[in-house]
């Protein structure tokens, strides 16, 4: 069964913001190990920042190996005639 466009959207969605408060928890304990004292606003930020580039970054991956399945599945349905 095909993933369609949106539902790959709301997987990627759903796991980058949990993604994020993971990321928010990790900063807020390893920053300060480096030197770098950063506010909690200023690491939410940071964080959104990150967030967006992630989806993004999901979500064409998503696409990208749902492509790669679909033409597979093509390729193996006309060579097995």
């Amino acid at each position: 069964m095909k993933q369609s466009r949106r539902m790959s959207f709301v997987e990627s969605l759903t796991n980058v913001m949990v993604g994020y408060g993971v990321a928010m928890a990790t900063q807020i304990a390893v920053f300060p190990l480096f030197g770098l004292e950063v506010r909690l606003s200023d690491n939410l930020v940071i964080g959104a920042i990150f967030t967006c580039v992630s989806i993004l970054r999901s979500y064409a991956l998503r696409r990208l190996f749902e492509t790669i399945r679909v033409r597979q599945s093509g390729f193996t349905r006309m060579g097995a005639w």
